[in-house]
């Protein structure tokens, strides 16, 4: 055998390894994309019959066709690397990053826990509270909120997405919305979402009569969209059963003022839950998390941005943001 024959051998044999590695992060990761899960389905099957016929031996092929065909199946281990890159970033993903500047709260009173002239973060021990600065809350969809836009003090997704898709439609948002007062009604509500609105310069969760209350702000030129409500005036409205820990996040109300929550390292969503009523929230949301979806940042006080979820997926098309 010769040395460029033993190379392929070599090449092959750890492609097949990475490429079913690839496909074990993909679960790990909970990316639940159908399309992801067949591109690399695809790849463990390319490769795994790539090296098959390497392993009996490509000169016993005697068609010109196979011949062709193994050489392709060859090349097509070249898109393991990028792919199993792509998913091992969807994997870190899902780490928060830490904020060193947050004030440590894990001895101080619920109270004391409030909002400040500019956006601050409190670190409770197990959760981190942001109240960012704000004048004003928009539901955006379609464009991804930029970081150079320095009104933008927060950015975090917000509502479901029916499908996944690199074009964006209004209907593939799920649940009634409002965006800077335009109504865009969805056949994909549901009976446990709840609605958040902003509009004349007020917040107000939304429990019952969700459409109307996204019809309303549409009216007054606010915006609002719906997610799974998880507590109503400090009691648990919903039973969310997660087969594995991650991180959490919440758009809650806290000594009534509203302000973003996040688990600061990745935990069961019961234990998220109790940490939330424990700390003493009266009103909070769902907010999207997983590979991708969980993609945001927040303005500090400075001006720096602080990304806490890094990878931004081209299917993702709506935001919550908060403007100064």
């Amino acid at each position: 055998m010769s040395t460029k024959e033993r190379l392929s051998g070599i090449w092959l044999i750890t492609m097949n390894l990475l490429a079913l590695l690839a496909y074990t992060v993909f679960f790990v990761a909970q990316m639940w994309l159908d399309i992801l899960h067949a591109w690399y389905l695809a790849l463990v099957i390319l490769q795994g019959t790539a090296l098959f016929i390497y392993m009996w031996g490509p000169d016993k092929l005697k068609s010109k066709k196979l011949k062709v065909l193994y050489r392709l199946l060859f090349v097509s281990s070249f898109l393991v690397i990028p792919s199993f890159l792509f998913i091992f970033m969807g994997l870190i993903s899902q780490y928060h990053a830490e904020i060193p500047e947050a004030i440590d709260a894990a001895s101080m009173r619920t109270e004391d826990i409030l909002p400040k002239d500019q956006t601050v973060v409190y670190n409770t021990g197990t959760l981190y509270v942001f109240f960012p600065e704000y004048s004003d809350i928009d539901h955006v969809t379609g464009n991804r909120p930029s970081k150079s836009d320095e009104s933008i003090t927060w950015c975090s997704g917000a509502a479901f997405q029916h499908s996944v898709s690199l074009g964006f439609s209004e209907v593939d948002v799920e649940g009634d919305h409002a965006v800077n007062g335009t109504l865009y009604e969805s056949p994909y509500n549901r009976d446990t979402f709840v609605a958040f609105t902003f509009a004349d310069g007020k917040y107000s969760f939304n429990f019952e009569n969700t459409s109307e209350a996204i019809k309303k702000a549409a009216e007054k030129g606010g915006s609002g969209f719906m997610q799974f409500g998880l507590i109503r005036d400090g009691e648990s409205v919903m039973n969310f059963e997660r087969p594995r820990a991650r991180v959490y996040r919440t758009m809650a109300e806290l000594n009534g003022n509203l302000c973003i929550i996040d688990s600061v390292k990745m935990m069961h969503f019961t234990e998220f839950m109790e940490e939330l009523k424990k700390l003493g929230v009266t009103n909070a949301i769902y907010m999207d998390m997983g590979a991708g979806w969980n993609y945001s940042w927040y303005r500090e006080a400075s001006g720096k941005v602080r990304t806490l979820f890094g990878l931004p997926v081209p299917w993702s098309h709506n935001w919550v943001v908060f403007r100064k």
